[in-house]
């Protein structure tokens, strides 16, 4: 069984975003309240954290995450990959380098941006005073294992780029897509539970709006959808009313059983 956490299911700018005074932003609805994209995912072997938003911290503090075994990233922009630092809090913890998988244009973006995450290990009176992390490239459709869990990497079409999409098991994960192939949605047949992303009502250049993604979980027929990435367009009680049976928006600290 696995239990995957939504650590965070917000767009870009989060939800509130800064300086807006919409009724989302200014909703005292929790629900509404909505850290960068990030899930755990853990099971009887191991833990996999995906991606590291710029929330990162606020959100482990708030999850209780204290052991992370392996680390994906679905790609390499910033909400993302920039709560990479604080990465070093597990490496304190585990006392070692932790695995980090991803394809070759994401961690070869990572070694541009934040180089001294992949240098080897300081002498241990030095204490982890940055992220020490271990590069495992890995290529779309071969599967590959992390934490202990077999995991199938997919591509998903994200504007003028590609996003990793993830299959554990039963369960998969589509953040930041705005196409998928015919490869991709044969990588999805037969899922139990789908996080998959959805940015807004209106058609969107690098994300999937509320038509597309229930045209897509229409086609995969998941027993259970949530979506993630919503920006403040979305207010979630009336999301909720407007999705079909088996389809939910997700909310940051939601725990799925798969």
């Amino acid at each position: 069984m696995l239990k995957v956490t939504v650590l965070g299911c917000g767009a870009s700018s989060g939800v509130p975003v800064i300086g807006c005074d919409c009724w989302v932003c200014t909703s005292d609805n929790l629900k509404n309240k909505r850290l960068r994209v990030s899930v755990l995912v853990k099971s009887e072997v191991g833990s996999v954290l995906v991606d590291t938003s710029p929330d990162l911290r606020e959100q482990c503090l708030a999850n209780r995450v204290r052991k992370v075994d392996a680390l994906i990233y679905t790609h390499s922009h910033a909400d993302h990959l920039h709560g990479i630092d604080d990465l070093r809090s597990f490496n304190y913890l585990s006392g070692s380098a932790l695995d980090t998988y991803s394809d070759e244009e994401t961690l070869r973006e990572i070694r541009t941006r934040f180089g001294y995450v992949f240098l080897p290990p300081k002498p241990a009176h030095l204490g982890w005073y940055r992220p020490c992390l271990t590069p495992r490239p890995v290529t779309p459709y071969v599967p590959f294992t992390a934490g202990g869990m077999e995991v199938l990497p997919f591509t998903q079409k994200h504007g003028l780029g590609s996003t990793l999409g993830l299959r554990f098991g039963s369960f998969a994960y589509s953040t930041d897509a705005n196409g998928l192939s015919e490869e991709a949605f044969a990588a999805l047949a037969g899922i139990d539970t789908w996080i998959v992303d959805c940015l807004r009502y209106e058609p969107a250049p690098t994300h999937a709006h509320l038509a597309m993604t229930l045209e897509w979980i229409a086609r995969v027929k998941p027993r259970r959808a949530y979506l993630t990435h919503l920006n403040h367009g979305f207010d979630y009680d009336t999301l909720a009313a407007e999705l079909p049976p088996g389809v939910f928006p997700a909310y940051d600290g939601l725990v799925l059983e798969v």
